[in-house]
């Protein structure tokens, strides 16, 4: 079968869509952290938690599994394989993880997993090895961007769909996967940047931890700072980038370093919590208090929140991790045969002074 792309023509500003309107593309996550209680706070904070998709324009690159080559199957009966890239010790690994196992046992729904341990080389036999189990569906969420042919070509073979998170695999849509599902990690960065600029006045010397290498998050996470504070802020300055690879001692050593060679260091722009989280440790361990360096992070774990409560952190974007519910509700309009969007993608939050100690309970 020849296989063909609905080409169509995002939107630029995206609107919420209400859940009746978003059966090809939206879902509700239902994940809570591990320590909420089951009371209405808790509640409430779980349900204001959902991930909610920014809806595309009605000529949108769309897939459907005829286009794919694929064949319709009843999600209810068939086993998903879902494989993990980083080792879960990171709040946002566990959350994703969870928010996949949570949805498929409410579904019914025959789960593998497997976890590459932060290895790529792993990451690629984990789902060949799943393939070979015979699993019907692939969730990937990808260590790296590229070196995903062997895998691809697999998939193919056996007529296997894939929904890709979180990190994308460059490929081509409703050809080598069905959809991704991530966060604007561009906008992001923007607002990232926005947040720096508030938090230092828009002058001074500032440092970015940068994320691990070879994936789109650190790459579009840093071009939308950089390019927000060229546009808003000339006199903020990017003076040191180093990666800490998205780990917290990791950005805790960099942040080390950073302090002795630049001591006039006015900001940190962290492109995960767990590398701010790091930062935070070593002003802690060089003497430095609250507020010295403003830190700015992305993604919204609950200790980085609790960070702008003590004053530590100065704001935090979200970056939701809580897939579960929309993976399978894309696979499922998928495997029916209807359209679902090339490119979902959701709409984040943020945490500030503001709102951090009111919204603590949103954060995982």
């Amino acid at each position: 079968m020849q296989r063909t792309t609905h080409r169509r023509r995002l939107l630029a500003r995206p609107v919420l869509l209400s859940l009746a309107a978003a059966v090809a593309l939206t879902a509700t996550s239902c994940a809570k952290s591990e320590d909420d209680a089951s009371n209405d706070s808790a509640t409430s904070a779980a349900a204001d938690s959902e991930q909610k998709v920014a809806s595309p324009a009605a000529d949108a690159e769309t897939c459907t599994i005829d286009a794919y080559g694929a064949e319709k199957l009843d999600l209810e009966n068939a086993t998903v394989g879902f494989s993990q890239s980083e080792k879960e010790a990171n709040p946002f690994r566990i959350a994703e993880t969870q928010s996949i196992k949570d949805e498929a046992s409410k579904r019914g729904v025959k789960l593998l997993t497997a976890n590459a341990q932060s290895q790529f080389s792993k990451q690629i036999s984990d789902v060949q090895d799943l393939l070979a189990k015979g699993v019907d569906l692939l969730v990937i969420a990808p260590l790296n961007s590229d070196g995903w042919d062997p895998v691809l070509q697999a998939a193919a073979a056996k007529k296997v769909p894939i929904v890709t998170i979180d990190r994308k695999i460059n490929a081509t849509a409703c050809k080598d996967y069905v959809s991704f599902i991530a966060s604007d990690f561009v906008e992001q960065g923007k607002r990232a940047a926005d947040q720096m600029i508030e938090a230092t006045g828009g002058k001074g010397e500032v440092a970015i931890l940068l994320g691990a290498a070879g994936n789109n998050v650190t790459t579009e996470r840093t071009k939308g700072f950089k390019d927000r504070i060229a546009e808003k802020a000339p006199g903020l300055k990017v003076v040191f980038e180093q990666t800490g690879d998205f780990a917290r001692e990791k950005g805790q050593q960099v942040t080390e370093q950073l302090i002795q060679s630049k001591p006039g260091i006015k900001g940190i722009y962290a492109e995960n919590d767990e590398m701010g989280l790091g930062a935070v440790a070593a002003l802690k361990g060089a003497g430095k208090k609250a507020g010295d360096v403003r830190i700015v992070t992305v993604d919204g774990t609950r200790n980085a929140v609790q960070g702008i409560v003590d004053g530590w952190i100065s704001g935090v974007i979200e970056s939701n991790p809580r897939f579960g519910p929309l993976a399978f509700q894309t696979l499922d309009t998928f495997t029916k045969g209807e359209e679902v969007a090339q490119d979902i993608v959701i709409e984040d939050g943020a945490y500030t002074a503001d709102n951090a100690k009111g919204d603590l309970g949103k954060a995982y």
